[in-house]
């Protein structure tokens, strides 16, 4: 049995765990990336959001994204009935990138890894961990079994788990708790688009608000194919009957503005139901590793922010275990789970509040108000660390408290105009 040795064992070579293996690479530490599936592999979580952009260009990855030629995201789109909430990234109250990308994620990832592969990191893919063993001072043994199916081992200083929905330690280590997050399930295919808009109304990434609780996103990518799916409680999506297929041709029947353009298209592949997709664990970290990504949480869809918490999370476990194999100590507590849980509780914030109407009311309430709309967009782009800005700062109130004093204005002029 083969035995390897690495200062970090990264488990997931999706964005997150590419960020953290190309910051560790750079700083000259010796690291082994193992990956379950071969490249490229389908995985949901198409649309980007501005901050993750810094984090890219921060490792060295940017170049090599900007040369594939993904879509341009500049913002994003929210329909209810006959009102249009346009978020532009350019108009946001924090400083940072105006744009990023909407992108086929079996390209991007492969971009990536592969990208890292040139560079010299070493990446198995079909590697499968087995079983994982912590000594107390934080040094771990990890089992892995090779394409082939023979068992090896890595001992490593630390394991960053990138794993996502994998959550390959929360598993193994039972640290899976219940979300917060109200239980929602989706389902979700590709098309090839022949029916696409020419311009902007055709590249835009757009959220079709059916109700409260049920949405429809439209992804379109540069390859001429576009991500369609429907987000609502599950028992809703439950209710339609059929394989997937059947199901989803049937829901395509509620989006009145979209209708049309994907009607009698051929889905890519049967379209995926996931339940209930909103994780959480009891802790971030533990002696001798970090979960980055979904394999520690995943909120919602609704607001994009899967692949920016993957790569912050990793950026920052990366950076602080750099510190600790240079000698220096570092506070886990403060520095990562503070750090993280402070920009998590945002976004959940803004999910929970979606999900009750109030941030919808906020969103679709005219006339707009700039200043909110730009402070809210902000918030949007990524950029949740920010504390200048007061829908960060004081999210867990804001959001419900406006939108009360909206519902009271609209009751105000309903009862004048009786």
């Amino acid at each position: 049995m083969n035995e390897i040795h690495v200062d970090v064992l990264i488990i997931g070579a999706g964005p997150s765990g590419c960020v953290a293996a190309s910051y560790l690479h750079n700083q000259g530490k010796q690291l082994k990336v193992v990956e379950k599936s071969s490249f490229p592999r389908f995985v949901i979580g198409e649309s980007l959001l501005p901050r993750c952009m810094d984090h890219f260009e921060e490792v060295g990855l940017l170049d090599v994204l900007k040369d594939f030629g993904f879509e341009k995201k500049h913002g994003a789109r929210f329909l209810k009935g006959d009102v249009v909430c346009d978020f532009d990234f350019s108009k946001k109250h924090t400083e940072g990138w105006d744009w990023t990308w909407q992108v086929s994620r079996a390209d991007f990832d492969n971009v990536l890894a592969t990208e890292l592969v040139n560079r010299g990191v070493d990446i198995a893919f079909n590697n499968e961990v087995v079983d994982v063993v912590f000594a107390a001072d934080g040094a771990s043994v990890t089992s892995i079994k090779d394409e082939n199916g023979d068992v090896y081992k890595v001992h490593a200083k630390h394991i960053i788990d990138s794993s996502g929905y994998g959550r390959v330690l929360p598993r193994m280590l039972g640290l899976d708790k219940p979300s917060s997050i109200p239980e929602h399930s989706s389902i979700f295919t590709h098309v090839k688009d022949l029916k696409r808009p020419e311009g902007k109304e055709g590249t835009m990434i757009t959220f079709d608000v059916l109700d409260k609780d049920t949405w429809f996103w439209v992804i379109p990518f540069s390859n001429g194919d576009t991500s369609i799916g429907f987000v609502g409680l599950t028992d809703f999506i439950d209710s339609f009957e059929g394989d997937t297929t059947e199901r989803m041709q049937q829901m395509l029947k509620l989006s009145k503005y979209y209708y049309k353009r994907f009607e009698g298209l051929d889905f890519k592949f049967p379209p995926v139901s996931i339940k209930n997709y909103a994780k959480s664990v009891t802790q971030l970290y533990g002696k001798g590793y970090a979960l980055t990504g979904n394999s520690a949480e995943f909120l919602d869809p609704v607001f994009s922010s899967g692949v920016t918490f993957a790569t912050e999370s990793a950026l920052k476990a990366a950076k602080l275990i750099t510190r600790e194999l240079n000698d220096e100590t570092v506070d886990w507590e403060e520095e990562y789970t503070g750090y993280i849980m402070k920009g998590v509780s945002v976004f959940a914030t803004y999910v929970k509040e979606w999900y009750t109407g109030n941030l919808q009311t906020l969103f679709f309430h005219r006339p707009e108000n700039p200043d909110i709309k730009k402070q809210i967009c902000a918030v949007l782009a990524g950029y949740v660390w920010d504390d200048t800005n007061p829908f960060v700062k004081k999210h867990d109130r804001l959001v419900k408290n406006l939108a009360y004093l909206i519902d009271m204005e609209v009751q105000e002029k309903e009862k004048a105009n009786q």
